[in-house]
């Protein structure tokens, strides 16, 4: 059974920077296509950005230029940088193994941003 976990949410300032990480359990985990969503307060869930198991990525307009989804296969580890954060973005981060239809999706980590 695929397991998925999160972490790296936390406190931030406007304009910092956070990173988070996505650790699945998974022999197969280079054939993983991931992805992150979040959820904001009163907000549908909402795609952040997807990666390819050959490495190929996808951003959302919102996160085009500021985020970066990486993954370390060896570490069965998906990364999504965050710079630049705005008062948007606060949310709780779900990693997704987008592999499996339904998605495998973690129980989230939740990013606060201060003025």
């Amino acid at each position: 059974q695929v397991q998925v976990v999160e972490s790296g949410g936390g406190l931030v300032q406007s304009g910092g920077t956070l990173r988070l990480s996505c650790l699945a359990s998974g022999s197969i985990f280079p054939f993983y296509a991931m992805a992150w969503y979040r959820q904001g307060p009163g907000q549908k869930r909402e795609l952040v950005a997807s990666i390819s198991s050959t490495g190929l990525t996808n951003y959302t307009h919102s996160a085009k230029g500021r985020f970066t989804i990486t993954r370390d296969d060896a570490k069965h580890t998906v990364y999504l940088e965050m710079t630049s954060l705005k008062p948007e973005d606060p949310a709780v981060y779900y990693c997704v193994v987008t592999h499996y239809n339904p998605g495998v999706w973690g129980k989230g980590t939740l990013v606060t941003v201060s003025s």
